[in-house]
């Protein structure tokens, strides 16, 4: 087909930006913006954004993508073919009632995030604070809901067939503690027999008298496991490992250099691809050029890939210092507390910096499930996280979207407080096969 004429009397990086993801990456259009009127004229596939023309998709426009700074109103809500939308408008002459690329602008950008909130414990952006969440639409990629809608919409007034995305699945994982008993140092392993032993907790000191014997794996590990049901269906995942070279109450890690994580992280490497997991406390001086330097040395290759332990990441100081770091590809753009989509979509996309207006070249994987979010705060049972997450499969399927979901080692190793996870996680990566 003929390249879209985009028709807008005002041209800007945030516009620009919104549709090169929206037309380019999601509906895969060829496409050319113009603000000179007579570029539209007479062409047959037109979308008139903030204008209304004859026989054009006409799109209502807010000021959003006009302004320049971080000061972003909370943009009023509608509803557009039971769905509901941002930016809406009463004014007649429109293909939809709302700014869809205002709308999905603001979600990806992440907009809200640097207006003023209040940080949860970790000095994270609360998911309760979201738009998304105040409008209960959190577990729905929102965003990939309106483009489907969109392409069918342009589908129906040009009368052609456009290109679909294919729906994908990547599994992840965080190695944050590779291990519960074994390799931990004197210092912390007398520790835990002693607080064993004061709690009187027999089966934890039978536990760890037997892994020490070798007659028993070690709870947590589940390299082996996961390595063969890779291989079984066909995934090559993602691992993102805690490097941090101190320990503290929040990073608990086996140091990296020690043989037992050497081993680890280069079989790791061998089948898939491993990034850094920063520290708690990489947000300050230079813990994470350090961490990242230890583990390319330990893994043999350079990494460009990350994901933030705790998913402590605060706009845009995280991204600045991930970039600085040679980050490229960051996997954190989700919720430690929530599951669901805290960008509106499971789509990948390019990181616009608000602060400074214009968009970068590090590319942000979503992520809408996480074991320990499932189980620890949101208190479900392995059948009903797995109901929730292929409620949200499915969404992501029917809008040829993007599934990233984040596990741990030791929720699919033999823990009993993660009995019937594995069996469960298992039979949902056979059923991403037949999708």
């Amino acid at each position: 087909m003929d390249a879209v004429i985009v028709y807008t009397p005002r041209i800007s990086n945030r516009l620009q930006y919104t549709l090169a993801w929206v037309l380019g990456e999601r509906l895969r259009l060829p496409y050319r913006l113009s603000d000179n009127l007579a570029d539209a004229t007479g062409h047959p596939y037109v979308i008139a954004y903030g204008a209304t023309l004859p026989g054009a998709v006409c799109i209502p426009t807010s000021p959003l993508l006009q302004q320049l700074g971080t000061d972003t109103p909370v943009p009023a809500t509608g509803q557009w073919q039971h769905m509901p939308a941002l930016y809406p408008t009463t004014e007649n002459g429109y293909s939809l009632p709302f700014d869809v690329f205002s709308a999905v602008f603001y979600l990806l950008a992440r907009c809200e995030e640097y207006s003023g909130y209040t940080p949860d414990k970790h000095g994270r952006y609360p998911a309760q604070a979201s738009i998304l969440y105040q409008m209960g639409v959190l577990q729905r990629p929102i965003a990939d809901e309106w483009i489907h809608a969109l392409r069918l919409l342009l589908q129906e007034q040009w009368r052609i067939a456009l290109p679909v995305p294919m729906y994908s699945y990547r599994p992840s994982y965080d190695i944050d503690i590779a291990y519960s008993y074994l390799h931990k140092g004197l210092a912390r392993t007398t520790g835990a027999w002693l607080r064993a032993l004061v709690k009187a907790d027999v089966a934890q000191l039978r536990s760890r008298m037997e892994v020490i014997r070798k007659k028993q794996k070690d709870p947590y590990d589940s390299f082996r496991w996961l390595r063969q049901v890779h291989k079984a269906y066909g995934y090559r995942p993602l691992y993102f490992v805690l490097c941090a070279l101190r320990t503290t109450p929040f990073d608990k890690n086996i140091h990296p250099q020690h043989p037992a994580m050497v081993r680890i992280i280069r079989q790791l490497a061998r089948e898939g691809d491993v990034g850094i997991h920063p520290s708690y406390y990489t947000d300050k001086g230079n813990a994470l050029q350090a961490e990242k330097h230890t583990l390319e040395q330990v893994a043999g290759h350079t990494t460009q890939l990350s994901r933030q332990h705790y998913i402590r990441a605060t706009m845009p100081h995280t991204w600045l210092q991930l970039a600085a770091n040679g980050i490229t590809h960051d996997y954190s753009m989700g919720y430690g507390t929530h599951l669901g989509f805290r960008a509106g979509t499971g789509s990948p996309f390019f990181w616009y910096n608000l602060a400074a207006d214009e968009p970068t070249t590090m590319r942000i994987h979503p992520f809408c499930f996480m074991d320990t979010t499932a189980r620890y705060e949101a208190g479900l049972t392995p059948a009903q996280a797995f109901d929730k997450l292929n409620a949200m499969t499915q969404l992501l399927h029917e809008t040829g979207s993007t599934l990233i979901t984040v596990f741990h080692n030791f929720s699919l190793g033999s823990d009993n407080g993660w009995k019937g996870w594995r069996p469960a996680y298992e039979h949902f990566l056979a059923g991403q096969r037949s999708l």
